[in-house]
């Protein structure tokens, strides 16, 4: 069985404590090492705090019905890993342990457990088209040649690139052809790569949306360009504060707001990127999904010279597979696949023929469609819980994979609320350029509707009308 024993501290009266110790479950062999993993454990979480006495090795032998010496030789183990300390007629003690070292342990303890997964831009792994990806491996196998299993293309295999070309034409307007189009290992690549080559070319500053996506902002930093906010409103961007001589923008679909660019931003957008000779970076994140209507064209079709168009698999099919996919201008193509090289020479090969196939056979936009009612479903039933707490406010066009609820209640409150009842989301206040000016600025949930099974999702809900009602 688990023994309990207790220890007296130097600051603090005795208190048991569960060394975790099934005697009985280990071998001759190994007590020594399960009564130091034991202690060990104790010591890194905390239970065993600094000072804290150790029974004596005839004590905790006694107690735990192991030999005297198993326990004296687990003790000499962590008094030479620096963890416990011995003097001469005194009892053993657990050391004074750095900082950092209390620090890692306490950053090394598992967080809570995920029971109900509402994060925002995630897919249904669940509705994942295994048979007809299985079915397209299956083909491209069958034909493949032996230079297929090679080295790859750094801009991409062709049969993607002109399978994308013809698909981003006929779904989302784009304008472009399989030489202006480079595959990549996802958005996150797709950006780092752009803002390397911005930062080769002279350019120190690049606009982002605020709020928007942190982590491509920081990718942003990384390479060098400083990174100027838009601010955000009912109409999307606000275009005309624009002062950088590029802009990363999610027109379709805002993130994380959910509004689209109004027609007459994209129209001054257009005219800015031709006037002042700008790039505007487009984040077609997950411009497949509008719940109500057809999906809006992306933005390129107005301005092909002047924008790269990025899109991905991560919101269609999954972000496992790590495929991404840019639409240059004709003068970033060179530019962009060179700076591909550098960063991993080419995108896995074999996946990039398999998605083409489920291109070219219509597979991919018919998961698509599928995806698109079960997605609208869903939102329907968060939007219905969200009616009954009138103290949350949706925002944006039925669209996408998540919905923006602002509130005036607190929003630290709520996530704590929230991680307690298992429930994995995300706040509006850190996608803010600077999250301690948000004083003054409503607090908000970002709540996805698509990472779960159906059957998870209503469980989801639940959990989430609990949450709200608190």
């Amino acid at each position: 069985m688990t023994e309990d024993w207790s220890s007296t501290s130097a600051n603090h009266a005795p208190r048991a404590l569960d060394l975790h110790l099934d005697v009985g479950a280990l071998g001759p062999g190994r007590r020594q090492a399960g009564l130091e993993h034991a202690l060990r454990t104790a010591v890194r979480e905390g239970r065993l705090g600094p000072g804290s006495a150790l029974p004596s090795t005839r004590a905790l032998a006694r107690e735990l019905g192991l030999a005297r010496g198993t326990v004296t030789a687990a003790y000499d183990q962590l008094v030479a890993e620096g963890l416990l300390l011995t003097r001469p007629g005194a009892a053993t003690t657990v050391a004074e342990l750095p900082p950092t070292v209390s620090a890692f342990a306490a950053a090394a303890r598992p967080a809570p457990p995920v029971l109900h997964d509402l994060g925002p831009g995630t897919p249904d792994g669940s509705a994942f088209p295994t048979r007809a990806w299985l079915t397209a491996t299956r083909r491209v196998l069958a034909r493949a040649r032996p230079a297929d299993f090679g080295p790859g293309d750094p801009q991409g295999r062709p049969e993607l690139r002109a399978a994308l070309a013809a698909q981003l034409g006929r779904t989302r307007g784009v304008l472009t052809t399989p030489d202006q189009v480079v595959i990549t290992s996802g958005f996150y690549q797709s950006i780092g790569l752009l803002a390397e080559v911005l930062r080769a070319s002279g350019v120190t500053e690049l606009a982002a949306e605020d709020p928007g996506h942190r982590t491509y902002r920081e990718v942003v930093a990384r390479a060098g360009l400083r990174v100027l906010p838009v601010p955000v409103d009912g109409d999307g961007a606000r275009v005309e504060t624009l002062t950088a001589s590029a802009v990363l923008l999610t027109p379709s679909h805002q993130y994380p707001t959910g509004v689209p660019l109004h027609p007459d931003r994209r129209r001054a957008l257009a005219s800015w990127a031709r006037r002042t000779d700008g790039l505007v970076i487009e984040d077609d994140y997950d411009g497949e999904f509008r719940h109500d209507r057809r999906p809006v064209g992306a933005f390129q079709a107005l301005a092909p010279d002047r924008t790269a168009y990025c899109g991905s698999a991560s919101k269609t099919l999954g972000p496992a597979l790590r495929l991404g996919w840019l639409a240059l201008p004709p003068h970033l193509v060179r530019p962009v696949v060179e700076a591909k090289e550098r960063a991993d020479l080419y995108t896995e090969t074999l996946g990039q023929l398999v998605l083409a196939e489920l291109i070219d056979t219509h597979a991919y936009d018919r998961h698509v469609r599928a995806a698109r009612l079960r997605y609208r479903r869903r939102r329907l039933l968060l939007h219905r819980l969200l009616d009954r707490h009138p103290d949350f406010t949706p925002h944006g066009v039925p669209a996408g994979l998540h919905t923006l609820a602002t509130t005036d209640r607190e929003e630290a409150a709520l996530l704590a609320r929230c991680a307690e009842l298992g429930i994995a989301l995300s706040g509006l206040t850190e996608l803010h350029h600077d999250p301690a000016a948000a004083p003054g600025r409503p607090g908000g949930l970002l709540i996805g509707f698509a990472a779960t099974s159906d059957h998870g999702f209503e469980r989801a809900l639940h959990a989430l009308d609990e949450a709200l009602a608190s």
